[in-house]
């Protein structure tokens, strides 16, 4: 059995709400992580989190506050890669959409097919004059 995630919700007054939508801002984080940081710090801690105004922080409580995670440039350059590749594979998608439209209203309109062009009349035209492995394209 996976493990699925679960929403909570909850209601709170609309001085709260702008108090932390400008603390999501600060952090450029969405609201939503706000959130999840602080039910993760609570799970991590059973319970026993405190929030403290940043300037009450005493030295021993924490080195750097607030807290700051190293990621290796690595990870960041696969993570950009990956975010190129996905944009572009989004590019193609939106591309094959457009032919996909096109041809659809081309069949719609009634346009006539392009002329079809068999191999083996290409083979009779030349004749027997040209070598069997040599094709001429175009």
């Amino acid at each position: 059995m996976g493990k699925k995630n679960k929403t909570i919700s909850f209601r709170v007054s609309e001085e709260a709400f702008q108090a932390l939508r400008d603390i999501a801002e600060e952090r450029d984080i969405s609201l939503s992580a706000v959130f999840r940081d602080y039910v993760d710090q609570l799970v991590a801690h059973e319970g026993k989190v405190r929030v403290v105004p940043e300037n009450e922080v005493r030295e021993t409580d924490a080195e750097e506050f607030p807290p700051r995670v190293e990621v290796p440039k690595s990870f960041v350059r696969e993570h950009e890669r990956l975010e190129l590749e996905a944009q572009h594979l989004r590019d193609q998608l939106q591309e094959h959409k457009e032919y996909i439209t096109r041809l659809q209203k081309r069949v719609e309109e009634g346009d006539t097919v392009e002329e079809v062009v068999q191999l083996e009349d290409l083979d009779e035209e030349f004749g027997s004059e040209q070598e069997p492995d040599r094709y001429q394209i175009g």
